[in-house]
């Protein structure tokens, strides 16, 4: 069936391109072969870190060699590599040995993720408490009596045992549960919850029916709990095309997707993890992304240089763009404007509505671009952020444009597939694009202003917002600002970008899903404290939202 749809869809193109140019008729042949194998099943949904991503790279690498484009990324290659913190793992240095039992990781036991790395040698029995030994606990009770209790946190309540115990004297918490009620408990690699001042380890029942049966016996216990970060890289893929000129555009497009949706930003709500092909998003950015780069080197205009950059870690916040900019490899002081292509590949045939965000980032925009199109009708945001790496580049006060033909129903989902690009459309969008870029060549260096900022992953259902744009980047303990908006209450509060908030009122959050937790129990008009590390100052705002 697949097949039969690709003929008719080939048909409708070939059709459709008689009526083009020859030029254009390649243009629309190269982005069908780019996109197609971007969005191909073996690559696997090109998450940033993995096989998928590596062969995307590869033949993004070989595109710009063809192209004629010099590398410029890292050890005169095109890559520009970059560390990924993947959250925490438990290493094969820990182990757990119960009366010389060496009981296996996962199956029969697991350290909780808020464990200090320790090792241990003790002699203890489950029915003593002595002090200076591992204490153990059955959390049936807690489970039976919490489990009608939607707003229950047995993680937390594990956790209040725990230190409880160790203020009386334990130096190691052993958990079991005898209870029928299942109980979810799991070591979570993402948390960067606070670390306990002793270990924590859950033995799984099969695990506690066969070493722990006799609760007098006396067990010779003997564990070292070694967590350590996981870590994944990920890889910009980086051209030049040097005309000899004083200032050089950036031009970008992401071309990293969600994998399998191992890192929940999917909105597919299956049962059985699927490939997330990511054709719009953003396999056709990067197809226009080559595409323009081989025109911009073919063309006359020569008064400014061209950077290709294609973006990893773009799903996880931003990631490749971040590191670009914090580790350029060019000066970013001689960068004109940078252009951004994310999700330019579903232009739809009744509207030809296409989005330009960054309109206000600096006034030439007025005077290069058009308020009409005799194809487009346009659209324009004036923000110079949002959920797309142009964000990166304001943030280092460069002038942007961020290109995009709208959201629709295959977004974040498996069905994001290469047969539902409207492919002259995306060639309509190249050559508008491309008639902006000759347009600034004529313009000389484009001065940059400062824009309202848009809010990056707010949820429609929060009442309040505190008005940062967060840094996905940071893995310590709370959220960086990486931005804070104009007006917004953090704002007036007295907070800055670089601020690490820690604490609103009573809550005090960990990582970005404990800040948002935090946020939903706050409505408009609640005053309260935020606590904040600037440097190695901590301060308390009053705060109104």
């Amino acid at each position: 069936m697949k097949h039969f749809f690709w003929l008719l869809l080939f048909s409708f193109h070939f059709s459709h391109a008689q009526k083009l140019k020859k030029a254009d008729k390649l243009i629309v042949s190269a982005l069908q072969t780019h996109i197609s194998y971007l969005a191909d099943d073996k690559l696997e949904g090109r998450r940033a870190g993995t096989s998928g991503e590596k062969l995307a790279y590869e033949y993004i690498s070989n595109e710009f060699q063809k192209a004629g484009f010099a590398p410029k990324g890292e050890k005169q290659t095109y890559l520009q590599e970059f560390e990924i913190n993947d959250g925490k793992e438990v290493t094969s240095a820990s182990h757990l040995i119960i009366n010389s039992n060496d009981l296996k990781l996962n199956e029969e036991y697991f350290p909780f993720s808020f464990c200090p790395n320790v090792s241990l040698e003790a002699t203890a029995s489950i029915s003593l408490q002595e002090n200076s030994n591992p204490w153990f606990y059955d959390i049936k009770e807690l489970v039976e009596a919490n489990k009608a209790n939607p707003h229950f946190d047995l993680t937390e309540a594990v956790k209040t045992k725990a230190k409880q115990s160790a203020k009386k004297g334990a130096n190691a918490f052993i958990i079991f549960n005898s209870s029928d009620i299942k109980d979810d408990l799991r070591f979570e690699p993402q948390s960067r919850a606070e670390q306990l001042s002793i270990p924590v380890v859950y033995i799984t029942k099969t695990a506690k029916e066969k070493y722990l049966k006799d609760e007098i016996a006396t067990l010779d216990i003997n564990f070292k709990i070694a967590i350590g970060d996981k870590k994944r890289y990920g890889h910009n893929v980086i051209g030049y095309i040097d005309n000899g000129a004083p200032e050089t555009v950036i031009l970008g497009a992401h071309y990293d997707h969600l994998g399998f949706g191992e890192d929940h930003n999917s909105l597919f709500t299956g049962n059985s993890p699927e490939i997330h092909n990511g054709a719009d998003d953003n396999a056709s950015g990067v197809a226009a992304l080559i595409e323009l780069g081989k025109m911009l080197k073919a063309a006359k205009f020569k008064n400014n240089n061209y950077l290709l950059i294609a973006f990893s870690g773009e799903e996880l916040g931003l990631f490749g763009s971040k590191y670009f900019t914090e580790h350029p490899t060019m000066e970013l002081g001689k960068v004109n404007y940078m252009i951004n292509m994310d999700m330019i590949g579903r232009l739809k045939d009744s509207t030809h509505s296409l989005s330009i965000g960054g309109f206000g980032t600096s006034p030439t925009w007025s005077s290069v671009l058009p308020k009409t199109d005799k194809y487009f009708k346009l659209g324009f945001d004036s923000s110079g952020t949002g959920p797309s790496d142009h964000t990166s580049f304001y943030r280092k006060d460069i002038p942007v444009l961020f290109f995009f033909t709208g959201t629709h129903s295959d977004y974040h989902k498996p069905t994001d597939d290469a047969d539902k690009i409207n492919y002259t459309g995306e060639l309509q969008v190249v050559k508008f694009i491309f008639s902006v870029i000759e347009k600034t060549s004529k313009t000389g260096p484009l001065t940059f202003a400062k824009t309202r900022e848009t809010q990056m992953n707010a949820r429609s259902s929060f009442k309040v917002t505190l008005g940062i744009m967060p840094d996905y980047t940071y893995n310590g303990q709370g959220v960086r600002a990486d931005g804070v908006s104009e007006g917004r209450p953090a704002q007036k509060a007295g907070i800055r970008a670089g601020d690490v908030i820690t604490q609103l009122g009573e809550y005090k959050f960990s990582d970005m899903q404990t800040y948002m937790d935090t946020l939903s129990k706050f409505n408009k008009g609640d005053s309260t404290k935020v606590k904040v590390k600037r440097g190695s100052e901590e301060l308390s705002f009053d705060i109104v939202f």
